[in-house]
């Protein structure tokens, strides 16, 4: 890696002290009078919105004033690479994508938050589910990041509709469709209407590529999330053109059939408005339709949906031949009931990172202010939320129920919301997303374009992803494939190759 500026190496033991007793501010004591934190994000009121409050908190408890910037989504990242590599640094810290973190760690943006986190009991790291503790915060073993939105997804279903159909909540896709197919054309929210069997957001353009990765997950990743589901880890190949993202094409294809005729031009807000409608059996999605639907001013489904760890298989894939095999102990061996299971960390979840060359008091701000964000006595409250935009990432978000309940879940669908989270969150087989310089391209641009070809028919399935293959080669060898190697493995917690 290139060299870098560590927070660590800025702050001596006694200023890292200091920063870690505010953790949790004290009001008589305000250590950061004078000092201001430049954040940058999106445009709230979603993720914006709550950094915004706290901050106000943060600014009353510590002095510190928390300046919150935003920026629309499409620009967030190029502002902070431009801002922190020409030298401007008139941003201290954003909170972006994770998926971006790997890219500007690289290029030696980031301070080093690893001495910070090793003496801070506020943040109760051991509580921060494993994925995101080793993970999505981490890279090459170093804390760089501070998740404050664990992003996966879930499979969300009807409880009265399943119900009235005697059918279980999907455990595969194979039972997905089965469930998909008899509960197509019932009136579900009582207008008259024929409703749908499935519904996907599958807009070009509009993040629906993360529904197929999801899919694609549970056949390409068997033995662990450090076996990753995009490239072979040894020369960079990708893992795409074979029987598995084959099959999740055709699986994907074939929820067209049973979802609502426009499904195509449908981005996440159009699918989450019929879900709220009560016009879809089941929907895969992230955590947010477990808040959105107890808001009885928006939702016709409080109390009449579930939750379930994404669908898996019995089937996954053979790197070495490319083909499909059956499920064995030796290759699913985190097999629940000899079904693989590899819940997505789509997206990854907004996390904040801290501009290297800052000056050392804002860092300790910062960082301050950060752990303020992630610690459980804010975030198991900003978790339960649904506009904050902020979706679970500690374990005791889905081991204690009463914050659901004192938000307006049912008990009974607390616990079901909870143990489908749990149950992703603890799967030593989580699935993460992609990580590295040209994300962007590899999935919003090459694999949404072939997605979108293959829904329309202009391409067969084969001809897809042989583009994918293609277009991503191109792409690693543009960034360079050893420099992108190097960083894959080291975005799954890998050593050299």
């Amino acid at each position: 890696m290139r060299n870098r500026t560590l927070a660590g190496g800025l702050l001596g033991g006694a200023a890292i002290a200091v920063a870690l007793a505010v953790a949790t501010p004290v009001r008589a004591d305000k250590p950061y009078d004078g000092v201001t934190i430049n954040l940058l994000t999106r445009p709230g009121p979603v993720i914006a919105g709550r950094l915004e409050e706290r901050g106000r908190e943060f600014t009353e408890m510590t002095g510190a004033k928390v300046e919150v910037a935003t920026v629309p989504f499409a620009d967030l990242f190029q502002k902070v690479l431009t801002d922190w590599s020409t030298g401007t640094n008139s941003i201290d810290v954003s909170v972006l994508s994770s998926g971006w973190v790997v890219e500007l760690y690289d290029a030696g943006l980031l301070a080093d938050l690893s001495d910070f986190v090793a003496k801070d009991d506020k943040l109760k790291v051991d509580d921060i589910a494993p994925y995101f503790r080793e993970f999505n915060q981490k890279v090459d073993g170093k804390t760089v990041a501070i998740t404050v939105d664990g992003d996966f997804q879930m499979m969300y279903y009807r409880t009265d509709v399943l119900g009235e159909l005697g059918m279980a909540p999907p455990r595969t896709w194979d039972d997905y469709l089965a469930i998909a197919k008899a509960a197509h054309g019932k009136d579900m929210n009582g207008d008259g209407e024929p409703d749908y069997g499935s519904c996907m957001f599958k807009k070009r353009n509009a993040q629906g590529y993360y529904a197929i990765m999801s899919l694609a997950a549970q056949f390409v990743q068997s033995k662990g999330t450090s076996q990753g589901i995009f490239f072979n880890t040894d020369d960079m190949t990708p893992m795409v053109n074979n029987e598995a993202w084959a099959k999740a094409f055709e699986i994907y294809k074939a929820t067209t059939e049973f979802g609502p005729p426009d499904e195509l031009n449908h981005d996440i807000g159009d699918t989450r408005a019929l879900v709220l409608a009560g016009r879809c059996a089941m929907a895969l999605d992230w955590g947010d339709i477990g808040p959105l639907s107890i808001d009885e001013t928006s939702s016709k489904i409080k109390d009449k949906v579930g939750a379930v760890i994404m669908p898996g298989t019995t089937r996954v894939l053979d790197w070495e031949t490319g083909k499909l095999v059956d499920c064995t102990a030796e290759i699913c061996p985190h097999a629940i009931d000899g079904v693989n299971h590899a819940p997505f960390a789509a997206f990854g979840g907004w996390t904040g990172v801290i501009n290297a060359k800052a000056d050392p008091k804002v860092i300790e701000a910062t960082y301050a202010f950060l752990s303020y964000m992630n610690q459980p006595e804010q975030s198991n409250i900003d978790v339960t939320i649904g506009w904050t935009g902020y979706n679970p990432y500690r374990i005791s978000q889905f081991e204690n129920v009463e914050p659901w309940v004192e938000a307006g879940f049912s008990r009974e669908f607390a616990e079901n919301y909870l143990k489908a989270i749990g149950d992703s969150l603890n799967s030593p087989n989580m699935a993460g997303d992609l990580r590295i310089p040209g994300t962007q391209r590899y999935q919003g641009i090459v694999l949404d374009r072939e997605l979108a070809r293959m829904l329309a028919g202009e391409v067969t399935i084969e001809q897809a992803l042989q583009n994918i293959h293609e277009g991503w080669e191109e792409i690693t060898e543009e960034f360079g494939r050893e420099e992108q190697l190097k960083l894959y493995r080291a975005s799954l917690g890998l050593g050299a190759s």
